[in-house]
């Protein structure tokens, strides 16, 4: 186990600090990553090195699609642009499910060398999938018809209208399973505020609005406030589902310490669109508890999750825990000028700056060890892309407050 050798703090309250980041970052899949043959590859080591060259994950190829199409749109490079018309072709030739398929017209969780593996269609991904329509349609890559196929294919699907809610996955055969969950909830939420700004169309900001309330509020435990992550078919909290499990990135066990910032932030940018006092309250009140049971004392950084009793369960830090609960610090602070949201804002970053961030080849480390050691050297495995902390800097940015 290695430390990383940080240089001096920046101003992390600076405009120009944020904009060199996202550079310094987004060169590192400039360098690496591009895939003349189709797409981007989705397996990077440290040094930007490919150590798979044929597997794609529908997480990576979607998040190419929103970190190129946002890159244009707000830096105003031609080649990020044609580099997002690559990976959204790549998205809807190799993964898009054909007709005859129990799941056609959904597209498959993951490739190898351009032919379907994996068939299941996951309600996590096709959330994704709008949200890179919705990120492609505003730098006119995509139409606002597309923006809405996908939409509506996510409702006919997934979407349980007794419930308010999506289900999570449907098979080979596609039938849905029993298995219910936030994470899909919550991303889709991101995609539908992110498909309303994109088009003006208020359905999709209502649909991010009614999960809000299902999942920030009605589904919240009645007596810490938190958000749960799974679910029985009866929208029970199941503590038994994954226990004792790490390995699974998208339904890891346990109270997630950067879902409810996470939420937080969502709350916040559709308190932005359309204000309702209750939800800045709400996301004050998640941001706290995240940091409240995820702080880490001894070490500083914010841990992975915790148990039902408010104890670690998993202290290592990872990359998008901090990312996401820097965006909702900045929001918080901008919103309310509580001072304490300042304070974990360069807080997080300073801890961030010193341990996750790859300051020699760019973009930051996926995970640490409690204390910051460094603990793998696969710097974006299936899914990363730093998508969180790439996603960060931009809304930090449009969120303003800052300094030159």
């Amino acid at each position: 186990m290695s430390t990383i050798v940080a240089p001096p703090a920046p101003a992390f309250e600076s405009r120009a600090f944020l904009q060199a980041h996202i550079a310094h970052t987004l060169a590192f899949y400039e360098r690496s990553a591009y895939d003349p043959n189709g797409g981007f590859f989705h397996y990077l080591l440290d040094d930007g090195s490919v150590y798979e060259r044929e597997h794609r994950h529908l997480v990576s190829a979607t998040r190419y699609v929103f970190n190129w199409s946002q890159a244009h749109r707000l830096g105003g490079e031609p080649r990020h642009r044609d580099w997002a018309g690559h990976a959204l072709a790549q998205l809807q030739q190799a993964f898009c499910l054909p007709a005859g398929h129990p799941n056609a017209g959904l597209y498959a969780w993951t490739v190898r060398a351009g032919a379907v593996e994996d068939d299941r269609a996951l309600a996590y991904g096709q959330a994704f999938v709008l949200l890179a329509l919705s990120q492609a349609c505003r730098i006119g890559l995509a139409t606002p018809q597309q923006v809405a196929a996908a939409f509506d294919r996510m409702e006919q699907a997934f979407y349980l209208p007794a419930q308010r809610a999506y289900a999570d996955e449907r098979g080979s055969d596609g039938c849905l399973s029993d298995y219910r969950g936030q994470n899909a909830n919550m991303h889709q939420c991101e995609a539908c505020l992110a498909a309303f700004e994109a088009t003006g169309e208020t359905r999709y900001l209502e649909r991010a609005e009614s999960l809000i309330e299902r999942f920030a509020f009605e589904l919240a435990d009645p007596v810490t406030g938190l958000i749960c992550e799974h679910y029985d078919l009866d929208w029970q909290p199941d503590w038994e589902y994954q226990k004792g499990r790490r390995d699974d990135i998208f339904k890891p066990w346990g109270y997630q310490t950067g879902h409810q910032t996470e939420w937080a932030k969502l709350m916040l940018q559709a308190h932005q669109l359309r204000p309702q006092r209750r939800w800045l309250e709400r996301a004050a009140e998640l941001q706290l508890a995240a940091w409240r049971h995820g702080w880490d004392a001894q070490h500083g950084g914010l841990i992975y999750g915790f148990a039902p009793d408010g104890s670690p369960w998993d202290s290592d830090k990872y990359f998008w825990v901090q990312a996401e609960s820097l965006a909702s610090a900045w929001r918080l602070w901008r919103a309310t000028g509580e001072p304490q949201f300042r304070q974990q804002y360069l807080d997080c970053w300073a801890w961030s700056w010193r341990h996750l961030v790859d300051h020699q080849h760019g973009a930051w480390f996926r995970i640490v060890a409690a204390d910051g050691g460094k603990l793998e050297n696969t710097k974006s495995p299936a899914g990363k892309t730093d998508y969180h902390t790439l996603g960060a800097c931009w809304d930090i940015l449009a969120t303003g407050g800052l300094s030159n």
